[in-house]
């Protein structure tokens, strides 16, 4: 396999590097993405239980204890209890745009990766086919073995860049919807949030 890769030449090594950082934020992203760390259930039943029975400091500490995404969103909520609809309407939505900013973080990086790694296998390809080409003009085509290294080396730095790219968009994807899914949900418990702490006109 080593052998292999070193074959493909020097640009195998940015496809490689490319394939570890986007294992790596995917990793980091289901780690971080995970429902019970962004939405925990239990949170949202015991909050919405205390703000309904008008226990406003106890819903505020319980959110100070929390560490997920929607803690930090409702608590702004319950902080500005009893205010205009649209005012605590406009706190809310300030802090869940920096809650979804961070859940959709590293994400394009890893799109950027999956469009990148085929490019890079081209030019791959184009640098290999122009070995080829400059042996051919030097030594004519009397000797197929000479042309072998720039063949080889565009034929494995094509494949290794789709290998990259094919999955890594499949995980972009795949993280993406995942991260639009919980901002969703984000924004409906919010909203309900909202309602529950509003003034009444």
């Amino acid at each position: 396999m080593y052998e292999l890769f070193l074959k493909g030449g020097i640009l195998m090594y940015p496809i490689a590097f490319g394939s570890i950082i986007a294992l790596g934020i995917f990793l980091e992203r289901m780690w971080v993405l995970r429902r019970g760390r962004v939405l925990p259930r239990d949170f949202l039943i015991e909050v919405e239980d205390l703000v309904m029975r008008r226990k406003r400091p106890e819903a505020i500490s319980l959110c100070k204890r929390d560490d997920s995404s929607i803690a930090h969103v409702i608590r702004v909520g319950i902080e500005n209890y009893g205010k205009k609809r649209d005012v605590i309407k406009e706190k809310i939505e300030e802090v869940g745009r920096r809650e979804a900013a961070s859940l959709e973080r590293y994400i394009n990086v890893i799109g950027t990766i999956a469009g990148v790694s085929p490019l890079l296998g081209l030019l791959g390809t184009v640098s290999g086919m122009i070995k080829s080409f400059n042996i051919i003009s030097m030594q004519g085509v009397a000797d197929p073995a000479s042309l072998a290294g720039g063949i080889s080396e565009a034929l494995i730095t094509t494949a290794a860049g789709l290998v990259v790219a094919i999955p890594t968009f499949v995980i972009y994807r795949y993280l993406a919807n995942k991260a639009d899914s919980l901002i969703l949900e984000m924004e409906e418990n919010s909203i309900k949030m909202v309602d529950l702490v509003k003034r009444e006109d």
